[in-house]
């Protein structure tokens, strides 16, 4: 039986878990909540399944980010143009934010989304989190040498950025000792091997993972909550389709680049980031089909990939921003000018590095609205179909995040334009498929 299954593709098996999670969320939804409005127990089974797996991608990402950095930046010393490729990566995070917030503001004007909705006032609520233009400052000094960091609650998290930061230090220094600091190197190039490994074995379960992802998510919010707040789902909804299937297109296209290539090579993370609804979460996913589908050198990949995860969010930080700020502005009689429009591009473009440290859509639309004058508490009227767009938005997120380490590597000469074209993994997940033969099914979500 499990090799039966084994010979179904990757992309169908979650294709097939894709449609029973929905299925089996709306029969949780039609069960409805116990007696004390707790879930049922089929939501509760599929948001443990959902966030298990989440978490245990997660639980991945910081070993991944430091053994991967370190051993890009080792792997600097054979690579002259560092700077330039560094360079390069934040101008095109740049030109696509650029180029996102301002469909964002056009279908803003063009759908009047705050004079068309009939969502009440009375949910107008400050929002618990807001962005600030010292986040950023505050947010890229490590706090400990693991990048953890604390909530109210007591729990902790990792930053990313911090761990970039950390990472990148202690490369540079191994490269600064040199000799002495081979036998460091080979232990985090062994441990990065062994990292990856754990992650394919994670990745496997992926077709389970989406069917309790989906499934908690049309259990939980349901389509009710768009009725009120239909022009505005459907504006930003509009947006994002542009940009991932217009713009992206169109300047992969402009560097001789197919776009059906590119989005059937990065369709696992595509597709993982749309039910996880976490860019952090599918990183590794994101990374690795960067790396083996695209032919983006894993040296500038694994600098490129994580660093667009913290600032490259089309999706969160340019789109909904901007759709909400017209939004927020409209539902409270407040006349924007072109210069409110302006610092909006503004915020978009450099909003999502000064929110890295505390990423999120709500951070990010809390600063544009504070920057622009608005009330925050317009945050409110959107909370509730947050989650539905949130799907999306994480989407086009990992989608960009994929595209602009692509194209610079296309500009710079060192895209392996054959395994791009051919979408076949190169030879170390051959080797690893030779030797275990589970990574094999892995590969057919690039030939899609």
């Amino acid at each position: 039986m499990l090799a039966r299954l084994r010979r179904v593709p990757f992309a169908a098996q979650v294709l097939i878990a894709l449609v029973l999670g929905v299925v089996l969320g709306l029969v949780a939804r039609e069960i409805g909540p116990v007696a004390d409005g707790s879930p049922n127990w089929l939501t509760s089974t599929l948001q443990t399944i959902g966030g298990t797996f989440v978490t245990l991608l997660k639980v991945l990402v910081p070993p991944l980010i430091v053994t991967a950095v370190i051993v890009s930046i080792a792997n600097l010393k054979q690579v002259s143009n560092a700077a330039r490729l560094a360079g390069q990566t934040l101008l095109w995070f740049a030109v696509t934010a650029l180029i996102s917030v301002a469909i964002g503001i056009g279908l803003g004007l063009l759908t009047q989304p705050g004079r068309n909705s009939s969502v009440d006032a009375a949910s107008a609520t400050d929002p618990e989190k807001t962005g600030s233009w010292f986040d950023f400052l505050t947010g890229i000094v490590p706090g400990n040498i693991f990048g953890l960091q604390g909530s109210a609650e007591g729990a902790l998290s990792f930053n990313v950025l911090q761990l970039i930061v950390i990472a990148v230090a202690i490369g540079v220094a191994a490269l600064k000792v040199g000799e002495p600091a081979e036998p460091f190197l080979g232990f985090v190039r062994s441990a990065l091997a062994i990292v990856q490994k754990v992650l394919w074995w994670v990745i496997l379960l992926a077709p389970i993972g989406t069917l309790g992802l989906i499934g908690n998510a049309v259990a939980s919010y349901g389509w009710e909550s768009l009725g009120s707040l239909g022009v505005f789902t459907g504006a930003v909804y509009a947006g994002l389709a542009l940009v991932l299937f217009v713009v992206y297109p169109v300047l992969l296209r402009a560097h001789g680049l197919s776009p059906l290539r590119f989005f059937a090579g990065a369709w696992p993370a595509i597709q993982l980031a749309f039910v996880s609804r976490s860019s952090i979460g599918t990183l590794p996913v994101t990374e690795r089909v960067t790396e083996q589908n695209l032919g983006v050198p894993r040296s500038y990949a694994s600098f490129a990939v994580p660093l667009g995860a913290t600032t490259k969010m089309d999706g969160c930080a340019a789109i909904y921003p901007a759709l909400a700020a017209i939004f927020v502005a409209q539902f409270f009689g407040v006349d924007l000018g072109i210069t409110d429009y302006l610092l909006i591009a503004l915020v978009s473009v450099v909003g999502s590095a000064a929110t890295a440290g505390v990423t999120g859509a709500v951070v990010m639309l809390t600063l544009t609205l504070s920057t622009l004058g608005l009330p925050l508490a317009g945050v409110g009227l959107l909370l509730a179909i947050d989650p539905i767009l949130d799907m999306g938005r994480t989407a086009v997120n990992v989608a960009g995040q994929a595209l602009v380490p692509t194209i610079v590597a296309k500009r710079e000469g060192i895209l392996d334009v054959e395994r791009y074209r051919s979408g076949r993994p190169a030879e170390p997940l051959a080797a690893v498929e030779a030797q275990g033969g589970v990574d094999a099914d892995l590969r057919q979500p690039a030939t899609v």
